[in-house]
Protein backbone atom coordinates (compact mmCIF):
# COMPACT_ATOMS: atom_id res chain seq x y z
CA UNK A 1 0.00 0.00 0.00
CA UNK A 2 1.05 3.77 -0.69
CA UNK A 3 2.71 5.60 2.20
CA UNK A 4 0.06 8.15 2.15
CA UNK A 5 -2.75 5.83 2.71
CA UNK A 6 -1.01 3.85 5.68
CA UNK A 7 -2.04 6.08 8.10
CA UNK A 8 -5.55 5.27 9.22
CA UNK A 9 -7.88 7.49 10.56
CA UNK A 10 -10.95 6.28 12.67
CA UNK A 11 -13.38 7.00 9.67
CA UNK A 12 -11.50 5.03 7.00
CA UNK A 13 -10.70 2.28 9.39
CA UNK A 14 -14.83 2.20 10.28
CA UNK A 15 -15.29 2.64 6.05
CA UNK A 16 -13.15 -0.62 5.48
CA UNK A 17 -15.14 -2.60 8.17
CA UNK A 18 -18.29 -1.29 6.48
CA UNK A 19 -17.60 -2.04 3.47
CA UNK A 20 -13.38 -2.66 2.03
CA UNK A 21 -14.81 -2.02 -1.38
CA UNK A 22 -16.07 1.35 -0.37
CA UNK A 23 -13.26 1.59 1.60
CA UNK A 24 -11.17 1.46 -1.55
CA UNK A 25 -12.96 3.74 -3.89
CA UNK A 26 -12.83 6.35 -1.20
CA UNK A 27 -8.91 6.36 0.38
CA UNK A 28 -7.09 4.35 -2.35
CA UNK A 29 -9.20 5.19 -5.79
CA UNK A 30 -9.91 8.87 -4.17
CA UNK A 31 -12.98 8.70 -6.40
CA UNK A 32 -15.18 11.91 -5.74
CA UNK A 33 -18.94 12.01 -6.04
CA UNK A 34 -21.29 14.69 -6.74
CA UNK A 35 -22.32 17.25 -3.40
CA UNK A 36 -25.10 15.79 -2.22
CA UNK A 37 -28.50 18.10 -2.30
CA UNK A 38 -29.88 16.44 0.41
CA UNK A 39 -31.03 19.31 3.26
CA UNK A 40 -30.74 16.72 5.52
CA UNK A 41 -27.31 15.45 4.81
CA UNK A 42 -25.75 14.21 7.72
CA UNK A 43 -22.21 15.19 6.75
CA UNK A 44 -23.25 18.96 6.29
CA UNK A 45 -25.32 19.27 9.11
CA UNK A 46 -22.68 17.82 11.53
CA UNK A 47 -20.39 19.82 9.93
CA UNK A 48 -22.47 23.19 11.05
CA UNK A 49 -23.02 21.94 14.15
CA UNK A 50 -19.66 21.93 14.74
CA UNK A 51 -18.76 24.89 13.10
CA UNK A 52 -21.54 26.50 15.56
CA UNK A 53 -19.96 24.88 18.62
CA UNK A 54 -16.81 26.38 17.74
CA UNK A 55 -17.28 29.41 15.98
CA UNK A 56 -20.85 31.28 16.13
CA UNK A 57 -24.34 30.10 14.77
CA UNK A 58 -24.74 33.25 11.98
CA UNK A 59 -21.12 31.36 10.73
CA UNK A 60 -22.82 27.99 10.95
CA UNK A 61 -26.03 28.62 9.18
CA UNK A 62 -24.18 30.52 6.21
CA UNK A 63 -21.60 28.07 6.03
CA UNK A 64 -24.61 25.35 5.57
CA UNK A 65 -26.37 27.13 3.50
CA UNK A 66 -23.69 28.24 1.09
CA UNK A 67 -23.42 24.57 0.70
CA UNK A 68 -25.77 24.13 -1.75
CA UNK A 69 -26.82 25.32 -4.88
CA UNK A 70 -30.56 26.65 -4.44
CA UNK A 71 -31.87 27.51 -1.02
CA UNK A 72 -35.34 26.20 -0.41
CA UNK A 73 -37.87 25.85 2.34
CA UNK A 74 -36.55 22.52 3.64
CA UNK A 75 -33.01 23.97 4.03
CA UNK A 76 -34.56 27.02 5.74
CA UNK A 77 -36.16 24.01 8.10
CA UNK A 78 -33.14 22.52 8.88
CA UNK A 79 -31.51 26.13 9.86
CA UNK A 80 -34.15 26.75 11.80
CA UNK A 81 -32.93 23.81 14.25
CA UNK A 82 -29.49 24.74 13.78
CA UNK A 83 -30.48 27.94 15.04
CA UNK A 84 -32.75 26.73 17.85
CA UNK A 85 -30.23 23.94 19.47
CA UNK A 86 -26.80 25.44 19.05
CA UNK A 87 -27.31 27.88 21.86
CA UNK A 88 -28.50 25.38 24.29
CA UNK A 89 -25.37 23.26 23.05
CA UNK A 90 -22.77 26.08 23.75
CA UNK A 91 -24.28 27.06 27.06
CA UNK A 92 -23.49 23.02 28.06
CA UNK A 93 -19.86 23.13 27.21
CA UNK A 94 -17.06 24.64 29.11
CA UNK A 95 -14.19 26.50 26.91
CA UNK A 96 -11.53 24.64 25.24
CA UNK A 97 -9.22 24.22 22.26
CA UNK A 98 -11.43 23.03 18.68
CA UNK A 99 -10.49 20.85 15.88
CA UNK A 100 -7.52 19.56 17.68
CA UNK A 101 -5.44 17.50 15.06
CA UNK A 102 -3.45 14.22 15.99
CA UNK A 103 -0.79 12.77 14.02
CA UNK A 104 1.35 9.89 14.01
CA UNK A 105 3.25 7.81 11.58
CA UNK A 106 -0.33 5.09 11.88
CA UNK A 107 -2.92 7.46 12.76
CA UNK A 108 -4.24 10.66 12.03
CA UNK A 109 -7.40 12.21 13.63
CA UNK A 110 -9.56 15.44 14.99
CA UNK A 111 -10.71 16.14 18.24
CA UNK A 112 -13.34 18.23 18.34
CA UNK A 113 -13.44 19.92 21.77
CA UNK A 114 -10.27 19.54 24.49
CA UNK A 115 -10.26 20.88 27.63
CA UNK A 116 -7.97 20.94 30.39
CA UNK A 117 -9.27 19.57 33.41
CA UNK A 118 -7.38 21.87 36.24
CA UNK A 119 -6.56 25.06 35.52
CA UNK A 120 -4.37 26.97 37.83
CA UNK A 121 -1.57 29.86 38.47
CA UNK A 122 -0.13 28.70 41.18
CA UNK A 123 1.61 25.54 40.16
CA UNK A 124 5.31 25.95 37.83
CA UNK A 125 6.14 22.91 37.18
CA UNK A 126 3.80 21.81 33.96
CA UNK A 127 4.06 22.36 30.37
CA UNK A 128 2.02 24.61 28.67
CA UNK A 129 0.19 22.67 25.70
CA UNK A 130 0.08 25.53 23.15
CA UNK A 131 3.32 26.90 23.42
CA UNK A 132 5.68 24.02 25.05
CA UNK A 133 7.32 26.10 27.84
CA UNK A 134 7.00 25.78 31.12
CA UNK A 135 4.10 27.92 32.79
CA UNK A 136 4.51 30.88 34.96
CA UNK A 137 2.85 34.70 35.39
CA UNK A 138 4.18 35.86 32.23
CA UNK A 139 3.07 32.44 29.85
CA UNK A 140 -0.20 33.46 30.86
CA UNK A 141 -0.72 36.24 28.65
CA UNK A 142 0.24 34.41 26.16
CA UNK A 143 -1.27 31.38 26.69
CA UNK A 144 -4.75 30.83 25.88
CA UNK A 145 -5.71 29.18 29.32
CA UNK A 146 -2.33 29.87 31.29
CA UNK A 147 -0.93 27.32 33.97
CA UNK A 148 -2.85 23.67 34.26
CA UNK A 149 -1.96 20.19 35.33
CA UNK A 150 -1.50 17.88 32.19
CA UNK A 151 -5.15 16.22 32.52
CA UNK A 152 -7.80 16.82 29.70
CA UNK A 153 -11.41 16.39 28.79
CA UNK A 154 -12.05 15.11 25.61
CA UNK A 155 -15.87 15.76 23.97
CA UNK A 156 -17.40 14.68 20.51
CA UNK A 157 -20.20 16.32 19.28
CA UNK A 158 -22.76 13.70 17.25
CA UNK A 159 -25.93 15.00 16.05
CA UNK A 160 -28.29 11.77 15.86
CA UNK A 161 -30.69 10.16 18.30
CA UNK A 162 -28.61 6.77 18.02
CA UNK A 163 -27.30 7.14 21.59
CA UNK A 164 -26.82 3.26 21.49
CA UNK A 165 -24.70 3.39 18.74
CA UNK A 166 -21.71 5.63 19.88
CA UNK A 167 -22.05 3.58 23.41
CA UNK A 168 -19.61 0.93 21.66
CA UNK A 169 -17.93 3.12 19.26
CA UNK A 170 -13.94 2.79 19.15
CA UNK A 171 -13.78 6.29 18.26
CA UNK A 172 -12.96 8.10 21.61
CA UNK A 173 -10.80 5.29 22.79
CA UNK A 174 -8.38 5.57 19.69
CA UNK A 175 -8.11 9.55 20.41
CA UNK A 176 -7.40 9.07 24.52
CA UNK A 177 -4.50 6.57 22.87
CA UNK A 178 -3.11 8.51 20.10
CA UNK A 179 -3.04 11.68 21.64
CA UNK A 180 -1.55 10.48 25.10
CA UNK A 181 1.11 8.77 22.92
CA UNK A 182 1.81 11.81 20.82
CA UNK A 183 1.56 14.15 24.12
CA UNK A 184 3.95 12.99 26.39
CA UNK A 185 3.05 13.37 30.02
CA UNK A 186 -0.47 14.57 29.37
CA UNK A 187 -3.27 12.41 30.28
CA UNK A 188 -6.94 12.20 29.01
CA UNK A 189 -8.87 12.25 32.13
CA UNK A 190 -12.40 12.27 31.12
CA UNK A 191 -14.02 11.32 27.65
CA UNK A 192 -17.96 12.41 26.85
CA UNK A 193 -20.11 12.13 23.63
CA UNK A 194 -22.39 15.25 23.58
CA UNK A 195 -25.42 14.00 21.78
CA UNK A 196 -27.53 17.03 19.78
CA UNK A 197 -31.55 15.33 19.14
CA UNK A 198 -33.28 15.02 15.56
CA UNK A 199 -36.35 16.71 15.13
CA UNK A 200 -37.62 14.70 11.66
CA UNK A 201 -41.08 15.77 11.13
CA UNK A 202 -43.11 16.38 7.70
CA UNK A 203 -45.21 19.03 6.55
CA UNK A 204 -48.89 17.86 6.56
CA UNK A 205 -51.01 18.20 3.28
CA UNK A 206 -53.26 20.28 5.54
CA UNK A 207 -50.88 22.80 6.68
CA UNK A 208 -48.46 25.86 4.67
CA UNK A 209 -45.30 27.08 5.24
CA UNK A 210 -45.82 28.85 8.23
CA UNK A 211 -48.36 26.58 10.27
CA UNK A 212 -45.38 23.58 10.00
CA UNK A 213 -42.66 26.02 10.95
CA UNK A 214 -44.91 26.91 14.23
CA UNK A 215 -44.97 23.26 14.70
CA UNK A 216 -41.46 22.37 14.56
CA UNK A 217 -40.50 25.19 17.00
CA UNK A 218 -42.72 23.50 19.56
CA UNK A 219 -40.66 19.95 18.53
CA UNK A 220 -38.03 21.56 19.30
CA UNK A 221 -39.58 22.71 22.40
CA UNK A 222 -39.75 19.08 23.65
CA UNK A 223 -36.18 17.62 22.99
CA UNK A 224 -34.18 20.84 24.08
CA UNK A 225 -33.94 18.55 27.55
CA UNK A 226 -32.52 15.64 25.45
CA UNK A 227 -29.61 17.29 25.02
CA UNK A 228 -27.25 15.83 27.33
CA UNK A 229 -23.29 14.78 27.56
CA UNK A 230 -22.97 11.36 28.13
CA UNK A 231 -19.73 9.86 30.16
CA UNK A 232 -17.19 7.32 28.29
CA UNK A 233 -15.57 4.63 30.50
CA UNK A 234 -12.05 4.05 28.78
CA UNK A 235 -11.72 0.61 26.75
CA UNK A 236 -8.20 -0.71 25.84
CA UNK A 237 -9.62 -3.44 23.80
CA UNK A 238 -11.18 -1.14 21.56
CA UNK A 239 -7.89 0.29 20.58
CA UNK A 240 -6.72 -3.47 20.08
CA UNK A 241 -9.30 -3.85 17.69
CA UNK A 242 -8.78 -1.08 16.00
CA UNK A 243 -5.14 -1.86 15.51
CA UNK A 244 -6.18 -5.32 14.36
CA UNK A 245 -8.64 -4.04 11.58
CA UNK A 246 -5.47 -1.49 10.06
CA UNK A 247 -3.38 -4.68 9.59
CA UNK A 248 -5.84 -6.69 8.15
CA UNK A 249 -5.90 -3.56 5.62
CA UNK A 250 -2.41 -3.36 4.78
CA UNK A 251 -2.57 -7.04 4.25
CA UNK A 252 -5.65 -7.03 2.15
CA UNK A 253 -5.18 -7.25 -1.61
CA UNK A 254 -8.81 -7.78 -2.80
CA UNK A 255 -11.19 -5.45 -1.71
CA UNK A 256 -14.89 -7.25 -1.47
CA UNK A 257 -18.49 -5.71 -1.70
CA UNK A 258 -20.13 -6.00 1.72
CA UNK A 259 -24.05 -5.75 0.95
CA UNK A 260 -26.16 -4.35 3.93
CA UNK A 261 -29.13 -2.42 4.63
CA UNK A 262 -26.68 0.81 4.75
CA UNK A 263 -26.08 0.88 1.08
CA UNK A 264 -28.84 3.03 0.86
CA UNK A 265 -27.22 5.68 2.25
CA UNK A 266 -23.47 5.37 0.27
CA UNK A 267 -22.92 7.65 -2.42
CA UNK A 268 -21.21 5.17 -4.59
CA UNK A 269 -24.65 3.26 -5.02
CA UNK A 270 -25.25 3.32 -7.95
CA UNK A 271 -21.60 3.30 -9.05
CA UNK A 272 -21.53 0.18 -7.28
CA UNK A 273 -24.54 -1.46 -8.46
CA UNK A 274 -23.12 -0.69 -12.32
CA UNK A 275 -19.75 -1.22 -12.12
CA UNK A 276 -18.99 -5.20 -11.87
CA UNK A 277 -15.22 -4.62 -9.91
CA UNK A 278 -13.31 -2.59 -13.09
CA UNK A 279 -14.44 -4.05 -16.59
CA UNK A 280 -17.74 -2.80 -17.19
CA UNK A 281 -18.07 -3.52 -20.90
CA UNK A 282 -19.92 -7.64 -21.13
CA UNK A 283 -18.38 -10.56 -22.88
CA UNK A 284 -17.93 -10.23 -26.88
CA UNK A 285 -19.98 -13.34 -27.16
CA UNK A 286 -23.34 -13.27 -28.78
CA UNK A 287 -26.30 -13.64 -26.27
CA UNK A 288 -28.43 -17.01 -26.85
CA UNK A 289 -32.24 -15.82 -26.88
CA UNK A 290 -35.63 -17.87 -25.73
CA UNK A 291 -38.13 -15.64 -27.16
CA UNK A 292 -40.91 -17.83 -25.00
CA UNK A 293 -39.39 -17.21 -21.78
CA UNK A 294 -40.44 -14.08 -19.53
CA UNK A 295 -42.81 -12.59 -22.07
CA UNK A 296 -44.09 -9.01 -21.95
CA UNK A 297 -47.01 -8.45 -23.67
CA UNK A 298 -49.25 -5.23 -23.67
CA UNK A 299 -53.16 -5.88 -24.67
CA UNK A 300 -55.90 -3.68 -25.64
CA UNK A 301 -59.19 -3.92 -26.98
CA UNK A 302 -62.74 -3.09 -26.51
CA UNK A 303 -64.96 -4.26 -23.25
CA UNK A 304 -66.07 -7.52 -22.71
CA UNK A 305 -63.83 -8.93 -25.73
CA UNK A 306 -61.78 -11.44 -23.67
CA UNK A 307 -58.48 -9.72 -22.28
CA UNK A 308 -58.74 -10.76 -19.28
CA UNK A 309 -59.99 -14.19 -19.90
CA UNK A 310 -57.05 -15.02 -22.23
CA UNK A 311 -55.04 -14.57 -19.48
CA UNK A 312 -56.49 -17.00 -17.18
CA UNK A 313 -54.92 -19.89 -19.17
CA UNK A 314 -51.68 -18.17 -18.26
CA UNK A 315 -48.99 -20.45 -16.13
CA UNK A 316 -49.78 -19.72 -12.53
CA UNK A 317 -51.45 -16.36 -12.95
CA UNK A 318 -51.68 -13.23 -10.18
CA UNK A 319 -54.26 -10.33 -11.12
CA UNK A 320 -53.55 -6.99 -10.55
CA UNK A 321 -56.82 -5.79 -10.80
CA UNK A 322 -58.11 -2.45 -10.84
CA UNK A 323 -61.59 -2.59 -11.82
CA UNK A 324 -63.17 -5.70 -9.63
CA UNK A 325 -64.09 -7.50 -13.08
CA UNK A 326 -62.68 -10.78 -12.14
CA UNK A 327 -65.71 -12.63 -11.98
CA UNK A 328 -65.07 -14.95 -15.04
CA UNK A 329 -61.54 -16.30 -14.33
CA UNK A 330 -60.32 -18.42 -11.17
CA UNK A 331 -56.54 -16.66 -11.17
CA UNK A 332 -55.40 -15.53 -8.23
CA UNK A 333 -56.09 -11.75 -8.03
CA UNK A 334 -54.95 -8.39 -5.26
CA UNK A 335 -57.40 -5.49 -5.66
CA UNK A 336 -55.49 -2.44 -6.39
CA UNK A 337 -57.89 0.26 -4.47
CA UNK A 338 -57.81 2.16 -1.54
CA UNK A 339 -57.33 -0.25 1.07
CA UNK A 340 -58.00 0.65 4.92
CA UNK A 341 -55.20 -0.41 7.47
CA UNK A 342 -56.10 -0.05 10.67
CA UNK A 343 -57.20 3.66 11.21
CA UNK A 344 -55.94 5.28 8.17
CA UNK A 345 -56.50 4.53 4.24
CA UNK A 346 -53.57 3.02 1.88
CA UNK A 347 -53.04 4.71 -1.58
CA UNK A 348 -54.37 2.34 -4.36
CA UNK A 349 -50.75 3.11 -6.34
CA UNK A 350 -48.75 2.17 -2.67
CA UNK A 351 -50.90 -1.16 -2.92
CA UNK A 352 -49.56 -1.59 -6.71
CA UNK A 353 -45.99 -0.85 -5.56
CA UNK A 354 -45.65 -3.13 -2.27
CA UNK A 355 -47.41 -5.45 -4.75
CA UNK A 356 -44.36 -5.12 -6.93
CA UNK A 357 -42.16 -4.85 -3.72
CA UNK A 358 -42.99 -8.26 -2.78
CA UNK A 359 -42.53 -9.83 -6.46
CA UNK A 360 -39.34 -8.78 -6.48
CA UNK A 361 -38.61 -10.56 -3.52
CA UNK A 362 -39.55 -14.16 -5.49
CA UNK A 363 -42.83 -15.56 -5.38
CA UNK A 364 -44.48 -19.07 -6.86
CA UNK A 365 -46.45 -17.09 -9.35
CA UNK A 366 -45.03 -17.48 -13.14
CA UNK A 367 -47.12 -14.56 -14.74
CA UNK A 368 -48.40 -11.23 -13.92
CA UNK A 369 -51.34 -9.35 -15.11
CA UNK A 370 -52.10 -5.65 -14.82
CA UNK A 371 -55.39 -5.03 -15.38
CA UNK A 372 -56.21 -2.40 -16.36
CA UNK A 373 -52.89 -0.37 -17.02
CA UNK A 374 -54.78 3.31 -17.39
CA UNK A 375 -56.44 2.46 -13.52
CA UNK A 376 -53.31 2.26 -12.17
CA UNK A 377 -51.75 5.66 -13.82
CA UNK A 378 -54.81 7.26 -12.33
CA UNK A 379 -54.17 6.21 -9.34
CA UNK A 380 -50.54 7.54 -9.65
CA UNK A 381 -51.47 10.85 -10.69
CA UNK A 382 -54.36 11.07 -7.14
CA UNK A 383 -51.32 9.81 -5.48
CA UNK A 384 -48.98 12.35 -6.84
CA UNK A 385 -51.63 15.27 -6.26
CA UNK A 386 -51.79 14.50 -2.17
CA UNK A 387 -47.51 14.41 -2.49
CA UNK A 388 -47.13 17.84 -4.20
CA UNK A 389 -49.99 19.34 -2.59
CA UNK A 390 -52.10 19.85 -6.08
CA UNK A 391 -55.86 18.92 -7.55
CA UNK A 392 -54.46 18.89 -11.19
CA UNK A 393 -51.23 18.70 -12.91
CA UNK A 394 -52.06 22.57 -14.49
CA UNK A 395 -51.76 23.85 -11.10
CA UNK A 396 -47.96 23.12 -11.22
CA UNK A 397 -47.29 22.73 -15.00
CA UNK A 398 -43.83 23.47 -14.45
CA UNK A 399 -43.11 20.46 -12.89
CA UNK A 400 -46.25 18.76 -12.01
CA UNK A 401 -46.88 16.55 -15.75
CA UNK A 402 -43.00 15.17 -15.53
CA UNK A 403 -43.03 14.17 -11.58
CA UNK A 404 -46.25 11.92 -12.50
CA UNK A 405 -44.72 10.46 -15.78
CA UNK A 406 -41.56 10.06 -13.76
CA UNK A 407 -42.89 8.29 -10.99
CA UNK A 408 -45.60 5.96 -13.19
CA UNK A 409 -42.68 4.97 -15.96
CA UNK A 410 -39.85 4.30 -13.34
CA UNK A 411 -42.60 1.95 -11.35
CA UNK A 412 -43.82 -0.14 -14.37
CA UNK A 413 -40.19 -0.25 -15.55
CA UNK A 414 -39.54 -2.16 -12.19
CA UNK A 415 -42.55 -4.63 -12.81
CA UNK A 416 -41.15 -5.04 -16.48
CA UNK A 417 -37.94 -6.59 -15.15
CA UNK A 418 -39.12 -9.11 -12.77
CA UNK A 419 -38.59 -12.53 -14.15
CA UNK A 420 -42.55 -12.85 -14.89
CA UNK A 421 -44.71 -13.02 -18.01
CA UNK A 422 -45.86 -9.67 -17.36
CA UNK A 423 -49.13 -8.78 -19.11
CA UNK A 424 -50.65 -5.34 -19.62
CA UNK A 425 -54.11 -4.94 -20.41
CA UNK A 426 -55.76 -1.60 -21.33
CA UNK A 427 -59.47 -0.80 -22.77
CA UNK A 428 -59.27 0.44 -26.29
CA UNK A 429 -59.67 4.56 -27.57
CA UNK A 430 -61.44 5.08 -31.14
CA UNK A 431 -62.05 8.37 -29.57
CA UNK A 432 -59.70 10.19 -32.03
CA UNK A 433 -59.89 10.86 -35.96
CA UNK A 434 -56.86 11.04 -38.22
CA UNK A 435 -57.45 13.21 -41.20
CA UNK A 436 -55.44 11.66 -44.20
CA UNK A 437 -54.22 14.08 -46.71
CA UNK A 438 -57.06 13.64 -48.72
CA UNK A 439 -59.44 15.30 -46.06
CA UNK A 440 -61.03 12.18 -45.32
CA UNK A 441 -60.93 11.48 -41.38
CA UNK A 442 -60.70 8.04 -39.96
CA UNK A 443 -61.07 6.85 -36.57
CA UNK A 444 -57.21 6.23 -34.50
CA UNK A 445 -57.39 2.64 -32.41
CA UNK A 446 -55.31 3.24 -29.89
CA UNK A 447 -54.97 2.30 -26.22
CA UNK A 448 -56.81 4.07 -24.01
CA UNK A 449 -53.79 6.28 -21.94
CA UNK A 450 -51.81 9.34 -22.78
CA UNK A 451 -49.89 8.85 -26.15
CA UNK A 452 -46.19 10.05 -24.34
CA UNK A 453 -47.22 6.83 -21.76
CA UNK A 454 -48.29 4.56 -24.57
CA UNK A 455 -45.18 5.20 -26.69
CA UNK A 456 -42.82 4.81 -23.26
CA UNK A 457 -44.83 1.48 -22.81
CA UNK A 458 -44.60 -0.03 -25.99
CA UNK A 459 -40.99 0.01 -25.54
CA UNK A 460 -41.04 -1.90 -22.88
CA UNK A 461 -43.02 -4.68 -23.98
CA UNK A 462 -42.12 -7.45 -27.16
CA UNK A 463 -45.10 -6.67 -28.49
CA UNK A 464 -48.15 -5.06 -28.49
CA UNK A 465 -51.84 -6.57 -29.95
CA UNK A 466 -55.50 -5.58 -30.05
CA UNK A 467 -57.93 -8.04 -29.39
CA UNK A 468 -60.41 -7.89 -32.99
CA UNK A 469 -63.80 -9.66 -32.99
CA UNK A 470 -64.99 -10.11 -36.38
CA UNK A 471 -68.36 -10.46 -38.05
CA UNK A 472 -68.73 -13.95 -37.08
CA UNK A 473 -67.91 -13.48 -33.44
CA UNK A 474 -64.19 -14.93 -33.94
CA UNK A 475 -61.63 -13.48 -32.08
CA UNK A 476 -57.97 -12.76 -32.15
CA UNK A 477 -54.65 -11.14 -31.31
CA UNK A 478 -53.99 -8.23 -34.09
CA UNK A 479 -50.15 -7.12 -34.29
CA UNK A 480 -51.28 -4.73 -36.76
CA UNK A 481 -49.92 -1.42 -37.18
CA UNK A 482 -50.44 0.92 -39.22
CA UNK A 483 -51.77 4.87 -39.39
CA UNK A 484 -55.01 3.71 -37.47
CA UNK A 485 -54.28 1.36 -35.87
CA UNK A 486 -51.66 0.92 -32.67
CA UNK A 487 -49.52 -2.39 -32.33
CA UNK A 488 -46.68 -4.32 -33.39
CA UNK A 489 -43.56 -5.32 -31.56
CA UNK A 490 -39.53 -5.55 -31.11
CA UNK A 491 -39.46 -9.40 -31.66
CA UNK A 492 -38.01 -10.40 -35.43
CA UNK A 493 -39.27 -13.52 -37.81
CA UNK A 494 -42.78 -12.60 -37.13
CA UNK A 495 -44.19 -13.82 -40.19
CA UNK A 496 -48.48 -13.10 -39.32
CA UNK A 497 -50.27 -10.48 -38.33
CA UNK A 498 -52.87 -12.17 -36.11
CA UNK A 499 -53.17 -15.10 -34.09
CA UNK A 500 -56.63 -16.61 -32.13
CA UNK A 501 -57.34 -15.24 -29.06
CA UNK A 502 -55.94 -18.55 -26.81
CA UNK A 503 -52.92 -18.77 -24.63
CA UNK A 504 -51.61 -21.29 -26.38
CA UNK A 505 -51.73 -19.82 -29.48
CA UNK A 506 -49.50 -16.97 -27.93
CA UNK A 507 -47.56 -20.01 -26.41
CA UNK A 508 -47.08 -21.57 -30.09
CA UNK A 509 -46.40 -18.09 -31.82
CA UNK A 510 -43.50 -16.95 -28.66
CA UNK A 511 -42.48 -20.66 -29.75
CA UNK A 512 -42.34 -20.16 -33.11
CA UNK A 513 -39.88 -17.47 -32.85
CA UNK A 514 -36.96 -19.49 -31.19
CA UNK A 515 -36.45 -21.48 -34.57
CA UNK A 516 -33.49 -21.02 -36.44
CA UNK A 517 -32.85 -16.98 -37.09
CA UNK A 518 -31.30 -15.73 -39.91
CA UNK A 519 -27.69 -15.75 -39.64
CA UNK A 520 -25.60 -12.61 -38.86
CA UNK A 521 -22.18 -11.33 -40.20
CA UNK A 522 -20.43 -14.03 -40.04
CA UNK A 523 -16.70 -14.89 -41.21
CA UNK A 524 -15.96 -17.24 -44.42
CA UNK A 525 -17.56 -17.98 -47.33
CA UNK A 526 -20.68 -18.34 -46.11
CA UNK A 527 -21.56 -14.72 -46.23
CA UNK A 528 -22.01 -15.27 -50.28
CA UNK A 529 -25.35 -16.48 -51.43
CA UNK A 530 -24.80 -19.09 -53.08
CA UNK A 531 -27.71 -19.23 -55.05
CA UNK A 532 -27.40 -15.52 -56.61
CA UNK A 533 -26.54 -16.26 -60.64
CA UNK A 534 -22.71 -14.63 -61.22
CA UNK A 535 -23.63 -13.18 -64.62
CA UNK A 536 -26.46 -11.63 -64.04
CA UNK A 537 -25.32 -8.58 -61.89
CA UNK A 538 -23.27 -7.64 -65.09
CA UNK A 539 -26.11 -7.83 -66.86
CA UNK A 540 -28.46 -5.32 -64.78
CA UNK A 541 -25.42 -3.12 -64.79
CA UNK A 542 -25.50 -3.06 -68.91
CA UNK A 543 -29.22 -2.89 -68.50
CA UNK A 544 -28.84 0.50 -66.82
CA UNK A 545 -26.54 2.06 -68.91
CA UNK A 546 -28.19 1.68 -71.97
CA UNK A 547 -31.58 2.87 -70.37
CA UNK A 548 -30.13 6.18 -68.85
CA UNK A 549 -30.23 8.96 -71.02
CA UNK A 550 -28.95 9.39 -74.53
CA UNK A 551 -26.76 12.65 -73.54
CA UNK A 552 -24.16 13.01 -70.79
CA UNK A 553 -25.58 16.63 -68.85
CA UNK A 554 -23.09 19.10 -69.28
CA UNK A 555 -20.66 20.37 -65.97
CA UNK A 556 -23.50 22.37 -64.71
CA UNK A 557 -25.55 20.10 -64.20
CA UNK A 558 -23.66 18.06 -61.43
CA UNK A 559 -24.11 21.47 -59.45
CA UNK A 560 -27.85 22.36 -60.26
CA UNK A 561 -29.64 23.34 -56.93
CA UNK A 562 -32.90 22.47 -55.78
CA UNK A 563 -34.12 25.93 -56.47
CA UNK A 564 -32.65 26.37 -59.75
CA UNK A 565 -34.37 23.17 -60.83
CA UNK A 566 -37.51 23.98 -59.28
CA UNK A 567 -37.46 27.80 -61.22
CA UNK A 568 -36.28 25.91 -64.36
CA UNK A 569 -39.54 23.44 -63.81
CA UNK A 570 -41.80 26.65 -63.46
CA UNK A 571 -40.46 27.86 -66.33
CA UNK A 572 -40.92 24.72 -68.97
CA UNK A 573 -44.30 24.88 -67.84
CA UNK A 574 -46.46 27.24 -69.72
CA UNK A 575 -44.62 25.90 -72.92
CA UNK A 576 -47.36 24.12 -75.26
CA UNK A 577 -47.01 20.37 -74.33
CA UNK A 578 -45.50 18.27 -77.19
CA UNK A 579 -44.69 15.06 -78.01
CA UNK A 580 -41.39 14.24 -77.03
CA UNK A 581 -39.14 13.63 -80.09
CA UNK A 582 -35.62 12.35 -80.07
CA UNK A 583 -34.60 15.43 -82.57
CA UNK A 584 -35.84 18.24 -79.55
CA UNK A 585 -33.39 16.31 -77.10
CA UNK A 586 -30.28 18.39 -77.48
CA UNK A 587 -32.74 21.71 -77.29
CA UNK A 588 -33.63 20.37 -73.45
CA UNK A 589 -30.38 19.80 -72.60
CA UNK A 590 -29.47 23.09 -73.71
CA UNK A 591 -32.38 24.45 -71.63
CA UNK A 592 -31.23 22.62 -68.49
CA UNK A 593 -27.49 23.57 -68.81
CA UNK A 594 -28.51 27.15 -69.09
CA UNK A 595 -30.35 26.45 -65.64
Amino acid sequence: MPEEHSRFGYSAVSCFEQCPYRYQLTYLNELKTIPSADPTDALLLGTAMHTGIEKDIQTAVNEYIMSYPVITDEIINETIKIEYLLPIVKKMLPEGAHELQIKDKNFIGTMDLIVPAHLTMEEKDDICWECGKECNEECSGRCRYGKYKGFYDLYDFKYSNNWIRYQDSRQLHIYKYYFEKTHPGKRIRSMYFVMIPKVQIRQKKTEDIFQFRMRLVKELDKVKDEVKIYPITYDSTKVIEHLEICQNILTTTTFEKHPTKLCGWCEYKKFCEEKDGIDMLPSIERVQTNMSENKKIWIYGAPFSGKTTVCDDAPTPLNLNTDGNVKGVTMARLPIKNTVIGRQIKPAWEVFKDAIDDLEKGSDFETVVVDLLEDTYESCRLYMYEQLGISHESDDSFRAWDKVRTEFLSTIKRLMNLPYNIVLISHEDTSKDITKKSGDKITAIKPNIQDKIANKIAGMVDVVCRVVVDERDERHLSFKTDGVQFGGGRLKGITTNQIPLSWDAVEEFYKSLDGEKPKRRTAGPEVVDDTAKPESEPETVETAKVDEPPFEPDEPETTETPRRRARRTETAEPEPTETPEVEEQPKRRVRRTRG
